[in-house]
């Protein structure tokens, strides 16, 4: 069944923040993903949530998710945004 990764980031750094998201495209690709959505406009329908920017991604299963997020070229790609982002990030599966 396929699961998804839902990431809120709050850029501090926007420059180095270039950085990571010119790499984790390749390592998203690299471990089966794929982005549903990633940064676009948002609506806040209900609630207080309201983030500054939102990443959704696909993998084919859970494990397939702890496999990239655990990968070498993953952890590669969030070195490139310590300092300059804090991210909140789940992974859900699907249905």
């Amino acid at each position: 069944m396929p699961a998804y990764v839902i990431v809120e980031t709050d850029i501090s750094d926007p420059e180095q923040y270039e950085q990571y998201k010119a790499a984790s495209p390749g390592a998203v690709e690299a471990g089966g993903g794929r982005f549903v959505a990633r940064g676009g406009e948002l609506a806040v329908l209900e609630g207080d949530w309201n983030p500054s920017r939102l990443v959704i991604l696909e993998f084919e299963d859970l494990e397939s998710v702890k496999r990239w997020y655990d990968s070498e070229r993953y952890q590669a790609a969030k070195q490139l945004r310590e300092g300059a982002a804090k991210l909140r990030m789940v992974a859900v599966e699907g249905i």
